[in-house]
């Protein structure tokens, strides 16, 4: 069993800055590949950055290329998002997931609860 523990959304102006967390607890996380995930209202629950915990894959969607990096802390079992000139499309709840597979999450993987992400123009 994995919980995931996210954190650190806010209100935001375009341009700025801003870091989400995911605590993560449970047993051998390290067998796990961690992903971020957001959905906007009435949109569709869209792949943001995949990682492992080792940090040696990394994967990220086109639209955040280059302006977000995903990274972890083995000492804290906890994995970042820093998301870096956010644009207003970048407004949604953000999900943290755990699961075996780096390309594919699912319902039988392990998810947070969420955390929102606004960017104001």
């Amino acid at each position: 069993q994995v919980q995931l523990v996210e954190s650190g959304g806010g209100l935001v102006q375009a341009g700025d800055s801003l870091r989400l967390s995911c605590a993560a607890s449970g047993r051998t996380l390290s067998r796990y590949f961690l992903g971020w995930f957001r959905q906007a209202p009435g949109k569709e629950r869209e792949i943001v950055a995949v990682g492992s915990w080792s940090g040696s894959y990394t994967y990220y969607a086109d639209s955040v290329k280059g302006r977000f990096t995903i990274s972890t802390n083995n000492n804290k079992n906890t994995v970042y998002l820093q998301m870096n000139r956010l644009k207003p499309e970048d407004t949604a709840v953000y999900y943290c997931a755990a699961g075996p597979r780096p390309n594919s999450f699912g319902t039988n993987d392990y998810w947070g609860q969420g955390t929102q992400v606004t960017v104001s123009s």
